[in-house]
């Protein structure tokens, strides 16, 4: 297909809209959210040539969600952009804005005034790299169009290397969740101490009083009567607040019990353990209990008399949800294996091995005999079986790689994706639209350790399906702030 640019004498494509303003797309834009065309209002979009370039190595990584998003983006162009004069003078969109794929001249015409300057930017950036040709073809179209120009980037290193040569640059906002005032994890709400006497008796209470911001749907709050009696309540869909209803302690089967240790730990133990909720969310710095409690909550509800789920299944994202992990020898459990060990020390905690008494040895040489041969079965695979081994063998609790979760229905299984801040929304969504009628997902994570350079605490898939999916009747969320695990630990987490 011919791929025409607007001569440098040609200040504004025949289709673009002059009073609008033009943004130049960069690739992990289209990536992290193929409908982004359709997301700009009545604003002017611009495709540099070098982006379909990237994306075109991209669309062959056929088991990544990467790959997945790049053929996808080449279906939207194809449709948008039929011939070759849409191409060449670009179309209009149906939100009133318009579309256009530019080729940059500059490289090969010295005349111009941006020519010179482009050519002293090689002296100080690598051209042979696509990200600074994005970069140039952006500074050719802040000259071709109207102003003002912007480039939309997830990569803050663009961002900067933009701004530094002149661009207006900024990250894709459309999916980032709006930012909340700094409060507690839960709302407190004072009644009187008959009104708290009344909800201990009969378990539920109507709210009369006018509050700042409405309660949502499942939003948990803890009572508190003016005497300073308290009691923990979450708010159902008919506006009535309700008692929490948490045991005592769950456990897995030959297991210790586990007993929440604090009001926050009671909300999320409350909202695992309620079939009602197919979908929890759960923020929590290290430590505070979210991995623990969430598979000791699955593992008891899928072993009860009468269970509500067949088994549980656990992923998280290897680095990033999509990554190949095929470099790695064995089965795809013995893949996974460094990134879901959190899971297995959890289980190790839940399900604690009985530990043989010390033989006694009549000499250091027998000793040394029997550790040999101790070494020597556990090299052979025959060495002792962990209790949470056993968990894997018959099934009850599969590992899943999220790579390979495009096209599957998960039906009757407690999902726990773990570290789920480290993906974008549209990768969330892919995950949850798996999840079939009878089963649960639990997304947890900390929006504060993110390492895809994507995403940030706003745009991440955690924060934007806890934050879209808030009032729904079969959602619930919870944050975790306090940390159990030591005092080590907390103060690592909130002093380092």
């Amino acid at each position: 297909m011919d791929l025409t640019t607007v001569s440098q004498e040609t200040k504004l494509r025949p289709i673009a809209v002059q009073k609008a303003k033009t943004y130049v797309l960069d690739t992990n834009v289209l990536l992290h959210d193929p409908s982004c065309l359709f997301k700009f209002d009545d604003n002017n979009l611009v495709i540099p040539i070098e982006v379909l370039e990237e994306l075109d190595s991209i669309k062959i990584e056929h088991s990544s969600a990467r790959g997945a998003n790049a053929r996808r983006v080449h279906r939207i162009l194809r449709e948008l952009l039929p011939d070759t004069r849409s191409m060449e003078e670009g179309v209009k969109l149906e939100n009133g804005g318009s579309l256009t794929v530019v080729i940059n001249k500059n490289f090969e015409d010295s005349s111009s005034p941006l020519a010179r300057k482009i050519e002293g930017l090689k002296q100080i950036l690598d051209f042979e790299k696509k990200d600074n040709r994005i970069i140039a073809t952006a500074l050719f179209v802040q000259e071709s169009y109207p102003p003002p120009v912007t480039l939309v980037s997830k990569d803050i290193n663009v961002q900067l290397k933009a701004r530094a040569v002149g661009l207006e640059a900024e990250d894709y906002l459309n999916d980032k969740a709006p930012e909340e005032p700094d409060t507690k994890s839960y709302r407190r709400i004072t009644v009187s101490k008959y009104e708290l006497q009344r909800f201990a008796s009969e378990g539920e209470f109507e709210l009369q009083q006018e509050l700042e911001y409405p309660l949502y749907t499942n939003e948990y709050v803890l009572l508190i009567s003016e005497e300073g009696g308290t009691i923990p309540a979450r708010y159902y869909d008919d506006g009535v607040l309700r008692k929490l209803i948490v045991p005592d302690s769950v456990k897995a089967p030959g297991g210790i019990p586990i007993r929440p240790r604090n009001l926050e730990q009671c909300f999320f133990l409350d909202a695992l353990l309620d079939d009602e909720l197919s979908l929890v969310t759960c923020y929590g710095k290290a430590g505070t209990g979210k991995t623990l409690l969430s598979i000791v909550s699955a593992i008891y509800s899928t072993t009860q008399s009468n269970p509500l789920y067949d088994g549980v299944s656990i992923s998280r994202p290897v680095v990033g949800v999509g990554k190949e992990i095929g470099f790695l020898p064995g089965t795809l459990e013995e893949k996974m294996n460094p990134w879901l060990q959190p899971y297995y020390d959890a289980l190790e905690v839940l399900l604690p091995a009985k530990m043989p008494k010390e033989p006694q040895f009549e000499n250091k040489r027998q000793r040394r005999k029997m550790r040999d041969k101790e070494a020597e079965e556990t090299a052979a695979g025959k060495g002792p079986v962990k209790p949470y081994e056993k968990l894997l063998e018959s099934g009850l609790v599969e590992i899943e790689a999220l790579c390979f979760i495009r096209g599957r229905s998960i039906a009757r299984r407690f999902f726990i994706l773990d570290e789920a801040q480290q993906l974008t929304p549209h990768e969330v969504k892919t995950v949850i639209t798996r999840i079939s009628e009878g089963s649960k997902i639990v997304l947890i994570g900390d929006p504060a350790q993110i390492d895809n350079p994507y995403v940030d605490s706003r745009s991440n898939g955690l924060v934007y399906c806890a934050n879209r999916m808030r009032g729904q009747t079969v959602a619930a969320h919870v944050q975790l702030t306090k940390g159990e695990r030591s005092i080590l630990a907390e103060l690592a987490a909130d002093l380092l």
